[in-house]
């Protein structure tokens, strides 16, 4: 598998990132069959993992610090997140100092290793100050328990916020952005994409399927489609929203392009976010051993120009379907805000 530079850190990893959603309660609950997957994927060249406390609440930390105990984890790049709430108190959550200690503690203890390549902060919280997020995880740099920082999600005006934070502090930068995208979700290319890639930094994008809208299950004639994913976050997919129905329109388009091509709809979707110049690794996210292999097909895919402006028929550039797959919204761009704001 090709291997690519993560951002301008001198370390590579390979062209797909595994991303461990769907090993535990989100997804497959089976622990032996997740770790056969795992191991299938480093097997098939991947040696860039992703994963996030919130998982199953911790669940799926749990499971890859398993997959890769007996001599795995050296070889591998860990990557981790925190944000999400881990309990009831309003405390286990956040970007805060005090959270962020407690919460990399969990996480190592999870993974069962000594330090994390790559931790991240899986949501910006407009709350909590950027140089106290990044104070804390330049502390956790320094002791040795974290190797980089990333974050997820953050829209361009905080990615470009954070770099000065840490520039006039002088503080660790984050070297990686982690943002959804996919031909149905393009939105980061107008700003996200292009300010990553002035400041050196790598670009992890997950559900390059749209939560598996790009899989084939999604289909015209299919009716409604359940999932953990669907139950969790209906917006995106009750047909009853008239932006999922433009979704459906889309994804037969989508299908007859592939066909054309002779690619599977998978390694169409996987091969577009592949072939974007910010892009380093594209997170696949398999529940099963099927799922893998599909999505491994898509390894070598290669799309021409006349395949990426079909595409771009399809759903032009910098568009995003449904909103809702945006996964975040700047609260500073809420019309309340912006209507009432003084500053």
């Amino acid at each position: 598998m090709e291997h690519r530079p993560l951002g301008r850190t001198g370390v590579t990893v390979s062209s797909f990132c595994l991303g461990a959603m769907m090993f535990g309660a989100w997804g497959n609950p089976d622990h032996d069959e997740s770790i056969r997957i795992i191991h299938a994927a480093l097997d098939a060249g991947i040696d860039f993992i992703d994963t996030a406390d919130v998982y199953g609440a911790g669940e799926s930390e749990e499971i890859v610090g398993k997959a890769l105990a007996g001599g795995k984890r050296d070889d591998v790049v860990l990557a981790t997140k925190f944000h999400g709430a881990m309990g009831e108190d309003p405390n286990r959550r956040g970007n805060s100092r005090r959270w962020i200690m407690q919460a990399v503690e969990d996480s190592l203890r999870r993974l069962d290793t000594d330090w994390i390549d790559l931790y991240q902060v899986h949501r910006f919280d407009p709350d909590t100050d950027l140089e106290e997020t990044l104070s804390a995880l330049t502390d956790l740099v320094h002791q040795g328990k974290v190797r980089y920082i990333g974050h997820s999600t953050f829209p361009a005006s905080r990615i470009a916020e954070a770099q000065w934070v840490a520039r006039d502090r002088g503080l660790q930068r984050f070297v990686t952005e982690q943002p959804p995208y996919s031909i149905l979700v393009r939105a980061v290319e107008n700003e996200v994409l292009p300010t990553c890639r002035r400041h050196g930094m790598a670009v992890i994008p997950y559900s390059p399927l749209t939560g598996g809208w790009l899989s084939g299950r999604w289909r015209k004639g299919g009716g409604q489609q359940g999932s953990s994913r669907a139950g969790r976050l209906p917006e995106r997919f009750d047909l009853a929203n008239p932006a999922n129905q433009r979704k459906l329109d889309a994804v037969e388009d989508l299908a007859q392009l592939a066909g054309e091509a002779g690619l599977t709809l998978i390694q169409l979707a996987i091969g577009f976010v592949l072939s974007h110049p910010a892009v380093t690794s594209p997170l696949i996210g398999p529940r099963t051993m099927e799922q893998l292999e599909s999505q491994l097909a898509a390894a070598d895919v290669v799309l021409d120009d006349a395949i990426l402006d079909r595409i771009d028929e399809i759903n032009p550039p910098g568009t995003t379907i449904n909103p809702a797959d945006n996964s975040w919204v700047n609260p500073d761009l809420e019309r309340a805000k912006r209507r009432r704001s003084r500053g």
